[in-house]
């Protein structure tokens, strides 16, 4: 991987110190893990995770040299219950950028999933610490397949996930994509730090592949079926159940039963 390139493609705060590993346990892991004194807007990238893991701490396959593995650490004093805005700000944020560096019409499933015709091209993972009242630290993991064949994946993943070059059918250089998402990142990062955040929601309205849908979100043991009505300000999504009742969920692991 080009560094260099990646660095002199960077606009904004974000991105401005890049620590390249060639492997690593997980990017998230390795930004969690550095001191007090590292910069905001740090980004951790590598080239292969021994340990990459999504939400709910489900393995995220990270073979060498092909995909998006990086972490950027944020330090955005925001209250706990705005901590969604972090992942809704970054998806929006990686839909941008993979849609303008990629030219595929990539679309957001809430919460965290980035979408090329409903087979999942990547995913975020938000890690936060909070001192007192306030997120005193963040972490955004991101992980996005680029040059990765969709016959590498384990049997289950093939039917659900793609890459940009079983999309396009042409191999993909990563640099310019890695510098767009933090570009990007940065410009809508700006948005959270104004408190702008009903501006990141109308975005991510525009962008989602959710609203309108009949969904199925499952917390913990509980499971919801229903239609996927609308996003409130405050970054919970509305869904109708077949009783009428409307049900407000703010955290859960969604799927589409179309």
């Amino acid at each position: 991987m080009d560094v260099e390139s990646i660095r002199s493609g960077i606009r904004g705060l974000i991105g401005k110190e890049l620590l390249f590993f060639d492997a690593v346990g997980s990017t998230n892991t390795v930004a969690l893990s550095l001191t007090e004194d590292a910069e905001e807007g740090t980004v951790v990238l590598a080239d292969y995770q021994e340990k990459g893991r999504g939400r709910f701490d489900r393995p995220w396959v990270s073979p060498s040299g092909v995909n998006i593995y990086m972490s950027v650490l944020l330090r955005p004093s925001i209250e706990p219950d705005e901590g969604h805005f972090l992942t809704l700000f970054s998806a929006v944020a990686c839909a941008h950028a993979l849609r303008e560096t990629t030219g595929l019409p990539v679309a957001i499933k809430w919460p965290n999933d980035l979408m090329v015709a409903n087979r999942k091209l990547g995913g975020i993972l938000t890690e936060v610490r909070i001192n007192h009242r306030d997120i005193v630290l963040a972490v955004i993991g991101i992980g996005v397949n680029i040059n990765m064949e969709i016959a590498d994946l384990p049997e289950p993943l093939r039917r659900t996930a793609t890459s940009v070059i079983h999309e396009t059918g042409q191999h993909a250089k990563r640099e310019p994509v890695i510098a767009g998402i933090l570009n990007h990142l940065d410009y809508w990062y700006g948005y959270l730090k104004r408190r702008a955040g009903l501006a990141i929601i109308d975005e991510w309205k525009r962008l989602t592949s959710t609203l309108g849908r009949t969904v199925i979100v499952t917390r913990g043991s509980e499971t919801y079926t229903g239609l996927a009505e609308e996003m409130d300000e405050k970054g919970g999504l509305i869904v109708r159940l077949p009783t009428g009742e409307r049900r407000r969920l703010i955290s859960g692991d969604l799927s589409l039963a179309e």
